[in-house]
């Protein structure tokens, strides 16, 4: 029998969980562990930790102890969008600290997300010699869902529980030896990645009274403070500091038999904050309380969209995916309202302020997701942007382009308006127009159309140059976007700039290639072209030619137009789907190929849908069943994904198309429809309303919509039915 840990994992937990529970009770009614839960119980938070290591799946053969770019989620406690996740660290240089083929855990850390930072205040109990401070663990004694993480550390005998709020982690201990009890803050320590990012550059840690600590971790740009109390009275407090990334704090503890509880809450304003935190939130409540609240918490977010009809792996990939895309942003502010702006002033609004989203990565599906089931964060994402804009003249971005555009104007579209869109606006203007912002070598692209690539003798993956071809596409569907808050504004003048500039795209279209070519400053093209060599950051980013090629989500005719018609836009999109990768191009981030598409990164997920726009959806089809189907749960423990997370975005892109909705131009408010994979899926509405999308057929090709009974009229449904309610009907190939 196939070994399936997302089918299989149910059995297995409840053994655990049962002997678990038994455990726990024999120790004492305070620390039952109850589980009452209905949609939380189909997360698998494991889902994306496991290493992708299948050369077929990967698409070539990866080089000795390479370890590909897959996953890096981590299995911890949570809330959506909270400060604090609550994870185990098995290794401080990876994507998310958590890697599922470890067999050490090194401490339990307060935040993440799965970019190669944060993974702050390292805690881990233990008991015996102060050496090694990590223990070995196995899958069997550990056990992960939303709110809640548990694990046996077999060096020290302690089971570990934990659990979180918003701003705070509870740990609970159970040690087997009474008489040495010890917990280490290992503060020297974040995550760290390969570019030597994110070391700690300073720590401190302080005893208050028999019960209390307080102290901070300061990694770069950020001070994380931290206040915790005990259960049990501290015997001393050891502190061996030596040097910005050495040394470590121990708490020695009484001898007792019952478990150890420490609270502790984050703050990223002061020492005081983190303290008001932790009074505020659970200082009064038990472990059970809290774990309860964490649950309670999730299965509101999770049921706001019903699934029926489908394999049980079916479902738990869409309810792992729609936990996994509600994990960042992060929140910043306090209980009290104060949080640290980008120029470290303590300010205090009347919104809750949040970290940068991922943009590159996101602003595709994700935020559109997050805009739909949680547009109160979304608006306190949006004024955090503008506070941050306020103090810099810019909206940040993330990583690459100047996606804020699409996602303010996608929200704003979607009728997320109670911020201040003409500040927004005139920020975005900024990004657009001025240099020293979001969008480098902004004055060339306005000047010449697009972005130069200089000419480079035998480029290869880690040449550096401007990724100019990139950000001319990018750059061009911003400038859409902001067309799109121009019209809507009224603003006649920007809004036929910012349209006429985004066709940009054209200026890097070769007519002889039919593909996105890198131009030199004098109008030529590069010359030795490989549109199937994949580059870091030379003509492209994190891609090849051929996964940024169909890239104009805003201009689909027009770029129809430049391929000579639907006929030679057909067969060249075919090449992209059939022509095969070629297993000498190794790179770690560009991984999980169908033809030269590949699902293992951002920059070509809407490509599947382009079948749409020459009247054949369900060549589409068979593209995104094939992704569905093939490229999620891989590997032997089924638990691998084909790409990083970035932060929710290859698990919103399951999300929204196993439900049959994609938002396929993020700033436009409305979504393509293709065949969702379960028969019934209704929407909960934030207003009492349900959105029902029903298929009717067991065909996967797709043949009638109809919208509130009528026929509809093209592929694309508005944003509207997300107001009002309402159905949708796709019937398939095998409909009555």
């Amino acid at each position: 029998m196939e070994s399936n840990i997302l089918q299989n994992s149910s059995f297995i937990k409840n053994i655990f969980v049962v002997g678990f529970v038994l455990f726990m009770i024999s120790c004492g009614p305070e620390i039952k562990v109850e589980k009452v839960s209905m949609y939380t119980t189909y997360v698998n938070p494991f889902l994306g930790t496991a290493p992708l290591t299948n050369s077929k799946e990967i698409g070539y053969e990866p080089p000795k102890n390479w370890r590909v770019w897959a996953g890096f989620t981590f299995p911890g406690s949570s809330l959506p969008n909270a400060m604090v996740q609550l994870s185990p660290i098995t290794d401080y240089t990876s994507g998310a600290g958590y890697k599922y083929e470890d067999d050490t855990i090194f401490a339990f850390t307060h935040t993440n997300k799965g970019h190669w930072n944060l993974c702050n205040i390292p805690i881990i109990p233990i008991s015996g010699e102060l050496k090694n401070f990590g223990s070995h663990f196995s899958h069997e004694k550990e056990e992960a869902e939303p709110g809640f993480y548990s694990v046996f550390l077999e060096d020290y005998d302690i089971q570990v529980n934990l659990t979180s709020s918003l701003r705070c982690g509870f740990h609970q201990y159970i040690y087997k030896n009474r008489d040495d009890r010890k917990i280490v803050f290992d503060l020297s320590k974040s995550n760290k990645s390969f570019r030597n990012l994110n070391r700690v550059t300073n720590w401190g840690i302080e005893r208050i009274g028999n019960k209390a600590l307080k102290g901070f971790q300061e990694v770069e740009n950020d001070k994380v403070y931290f206040y915790a109390i005990l259960n049990e009275k501290i015997e001393k407090l050891q502190i061996n500091q030596e040097g910005s990334e050495k040394g470590v704090a121990v708490l020695y503890l009484k001898a007792g038999d019952g478990p150890v509880e420490l609270k502790i809450g984050l703050s990223y304003v002061s020492e005081q904050n983190a303290k008001e935190n932790l009074e505020e939130e659970i200082i009064n409540k038990s472990f059970n309380e809290v774990h309860k609240e964490a649950t309670s918490n999730w299965e509101s977010l999770l049921s706001k969209i019903e699934v029926e009809g489908s394999t049980k792996k079916q479902k738990e990939l869409f309810y792992s995916s729609l936990y996994r895309s509600f994990l960042w942003p992060a929140l910043r502010s306090d209980i009290n309202g104060e949080f640290r702006d980008v120029m470290g002033k303590v300010k205090k609004e009347n919104f809750r302020y949040y970290t940068i989203p991922s943009l590159w990565d996101t602003y595709r599906n994700k935020l559109v997701l997050m805009t739909i089931i949680s547009p109160e964060i979304t608006s306190d994402v949006i004024k955090s942007l503008l506070d941050r804009g306020e103090n810099t003249g810019f909206i940040p971005t993330f990583f690459h382009g100047d996606h804020a555009a699409p996602f303010i104007a996608g929200a704003y579209l979607r009728g997320i308006d109670d911020f201040d869109i003409k500040k927004a606006y005139h920020l975005l203007l900024n990004n657009a127009t001025q240099e020293g912002g979001p969008r480098p070598f902004i004055s060339e692209y306005i000047d010449n159309g697009y972005i130069s690539t200089p000419q480079i003798q035998s480029p290869h993956l880690r040449t550096n140059a401007k990724a100019g071809v990139s950000k001319t596409l990018e750059y061009a569907y911003d400038d859409y976007s902001i067309s799109l808050l121009a019209k809507r504004l009224g603003d006649t003048d920007n809004f036929n700039k910012y349209k006429k500039r985004s066709g940009n795209y054209k200026n890097v279209f070769d007519p002889t290639s039919h593909l996105m070519r890198g131009k030199l400053k004098n109008g030529n093209w590069v010359e030795d072209f490989n549109p199937q060599s994949p580059y870091n950051k030379y003509m492209y980013r994190e891609a090849n030619s051929w996964q940024v090629s169909f890239y104009v989500p805003h201009d689909m005719e027009g770029l129809i137009q430049l391929h000579g018609g639907n006929e030679n836009f057909e067969n060249k999109l075919d090449s992209m789907f059939t022509l095969p990768w070629n297993p000498k191009y190794k790179a770690a981030n560009v991984t999980s190929f169908i033809g030269q598409y590949s699902h293992g990164n951002q920059p070509d997920h809407e490509t599947p849908f382009d079948y749409y726009f020459i009247g054949k959806p369900e060549k589409s089809q068979k593209i995104i069943d094939t992704i569905l189907n093939s490229l999620y749960g891989l590997g032997k423990s089924k638990l691998a994904l084909p790409g990083m997370d970035d932060a929710g975005e290859m698990s919103a892109w399951y999300v929204l198309n196993s439900i049959g909705l994609y938002p396929f131009s993020p700033a436009d408010p409305d979504y393509i429809v293709s065949v969702p994979v379960f028969s019934e899926v209704k929407w909960k509405l934030s207003n009492g309303k349900e959105l029902i999308i029903v298929r009717e057929g067991k065909g996967r090709n797709l043949k009638k919509i109809k919208v509130n009974g009528q026929d509809l009229q093209g592929y694309f449904v508005p944003h509207q039915l997300f107001k009002d309610g309402g159905s949708i009907k796709i019937l398939t190939n095998s409909s009555n």
